[in-house]
This record gives structure tokens, sequence and C-alpha cells, in this order.
């Protein structure tokens, strides 16, 4: 029952630590950011995990040893590669932290032409890797130069940009401002919710690009308002429709959406929909976050997933704000916003109606 699908108590101190997934198209300058950044005091203590060797250029602060899985950097940091499963390396990261090897921090790089889905979906979705870290935020890097042809021509950046918690414009001085402002107008309307940055380190800060908020919205009552921002959907929809077409439909057939509900909703019903969602939707669910108003609680519940797999309703211990409705943010891939508005919808009402009948027989 989604009613009593309670988890842990959010108001304690999340020990775990936290994994920033940076992505970006070939070329779009990813390798140099990350290298810039290992350079900062405050990322000595971080492990990178890249895709394949070659992948990532550390220069000459990488200490090789091509025939290991995990190599030490002179910079105190530790880099492995995804050779083996993404879940078996970070359980052994773990592993190499009790004995010595000490990290307060991970990024994962992914390669250029990298699905960012399956990533984000093993770190959401297994207990093992949950109880050791969290999700913090997904940043990818956009190239401002070739950045429009590359969302045009390649699916794999559409999805990279649809589902970044930060999107960093890079090589914008080799730009005009027309240009940059159309790619920065482009990316807002594929992901309205992303904070779009310009510039390099040491203008740009570590926390600049690795917040706390990210994909872990649930160890702060008042991060679900920034987490969530459904509001920034809902206005990119109505501006889209005020120019007769859908600016959040893109080539690739991704959408991202809005659904919201302005009365509590039976718990039973909302169960039921995310069962759909699952066994339906399922690797067309890119991503699905929403806060939700259950009929007989005072307070909210978060639900979170990616593709089939959802996590344990969470409970926050308040309202973020005076807003009280359902407010969901669905990003799919070729399936339309109609499809999933009417499966909500249906249930909702069929629910209501039940009860209804239900109250009026035992009248």
């Amino acid at each position: 029952m989604f009613a009593i699908n309670y988890s842990a108590d959010m108001s304690t101190t999340d020990t775990r630590l936290p994994v920033t997934v940076l992505s970006g198209f070939l070329g779009a300058g990813k390798t140099t950011l990350l290298s810039a950044l290992l350079k900062m005091p405050e990322m000595a203590n971080t492990a990178v995990i890249i895709n394949e060797f070659g992948e990532v250029g550390l220069d000459h602060s990488l200490v090789e040893h091509s025939d290991e899985n995990i190599v030490e950097l002179q910079s105190g940091c530790i880099c492995c590669t995804i050779q083996d499963d993404l879940h078996q390396t970070l359980q052994s990261l773990i592993a190499r932290r009790y004995v010595g090897s000490g990290f307060d921090r991970v990024v994962i790089e992914t390669t250029g032409l990298a699905d960012p889905v399956p990533i984000i979906h093993t770190l959401m979705t297994s207990p093992e890797l949950q109880a050791l870290y969290h999700l913090d935020s997904v940043v990818t890097v956009v190239d401002a130069v070739n950045g429009s042809h590359t969302l045009d021509t390649h699916r794999e950046s559409r999805k990279q940009a649809a589902m970044a918690e930060r999107i960093l414009l890079s090589k914008t001085d080799l730009v005009s401002k027309d240009v940059r402002e159309e790619l920065i107008d482009r990316l807002h309307r594929i992901n309205p919710a992303a904070k779009i940055l310009t510039g390099r380190p040491p203008e740009l800060s570590v926390s600049d690009l690795f917040g706390e908020e990210g994909y872990d919205p649930l160890k702060k009552t008042e991060d679900v308002r920034s987490w969530l921002q459904a509001e920034a959907y809902q206005r990119q929809e109505h501006e889209g429709h005020h120019h007769h077409h859908n600016v959040n439909r893109h080539n690739d057939k991704i959408e991202s959406f809005a659904i919201t509900h302005e009365q509590p909703i039976h718990g039973l019903a909302f169960e039921m929909f995310i069962e759909i969602m699952a066994a339906k939707v399922g690797p067309q669910l890119l991503r699905m976050k929403g806060i939700v108003n259950v009929k007989g609680e005072d307070r909210p519940a978060v639900v979170h997933g990616v593709q089939h797999i959802f996590h344990p309703v969470q409970w926050l211990d308040q309202w973020p704000d005076e807003d009280h409705r359902t407010r969901l943010v669905i990003i799919t891939q070729s399936i339309k916003k109609e499809v999933i508005e009417g499966f909500f919808n249906t249930l909702i009402a069929a629910m209501d109606e039940a009860c209804s009948d239900l109250s009026a027989t035992a009248g």
C-alpha cells in the first residue's frame, strides 16, 4: 500500500558519500573541466571513475598503472575505470577507503556517447549502493560552438541535457552573444529546471557545480522546491502553447512535463499509477519525481523513479511551502504527456468514484 510504504525518517544526518555524474558529448570539454577541478583544494579527496581508458586526460597528474583497475593520483584522488560493473566498482572503492585510500566525494565521468540513464538508474535503485552513496548531482557540459548541431543529430546529447541538474556551457568565448543566448534558450526548453552556467574554474567554484540538493532532495525539506521546480515545466508548456508548438518536445521524442492535482489523492490510486508507470512505460520513463498530497496525511510524500524502478515512498516532516498541490515532473521518451496524464486522471477519478459509492452505500 502506498499509504503505509514508509521509509526511514529523513531528519537524520546523511553520512553517505556524494556522487556526481559528469556527462557531455564528445569534445564538449568535460575532461578539461574535470582536470581543472581536480587541481582545486576542495577536490583533493575525490575518487574519479571513468568509463574507459583514454577518455579522461589527467595529463601529468596521473600515475599510470594501466594493468590495474584503480590508480592513485598525485593530487590524492583515486581513478577507476568501469571495466566491470559500476556496482562492483563503487563497492570496491568503499573497501579501499577503509584501508587508507581516503576520499569524501566520487565523480563519475561518462564517455561522450554515453546515455546517462543507466548510471543514474544504478545509483538510485541499488539498496547496497544507496546505503553507501547518494546521487548528489548530474552535470552536463555542452559545447557552445557545436552544441546546437550536436543536439540536432545525436540523441545521446539530448538525453544528457534532459537528465542534468546543472548544464555548463563551454567555449562560450568562441561564439557570439546571439549564438550563446539561442543555445541557452534551447537548453531551457529541453530541461526547464536545470541551472545553466558559463565560465570555468577558478571563476566557477566546486559548490557552483556540485551542490547539495541535486538528485537527493530528501535531506532537507526546504530543498524540495528547488529539486522539483514543476513550475518551470508548466511555464515552458504555457509559452509553448502561446507559440503554437510544444517546446518541451524534442527531435528524439524526449518530453519533459509537469502534472499537478489540486485535491488530496487516495494513496491506493497513486500506488496503482506508479505500478502502471513501471509496468507499461518502463524503459521509456527516463525520470519521474514528485511531491504528493495523500488523502488522510498531514505531511507530503516524495516519489522518485527512473525507468521501471521507484524508490520507496519518503515522507517529509512538513510541506516545504504553502502550495499543497500534488506536483509531478516527468521526463519520457516516445510517450506523450497526454498518455501519462490519462493514466493519472483515470485512476484518480475511478478511486474517487469508488469511495463516493462506498460512502453512499454505507450511509
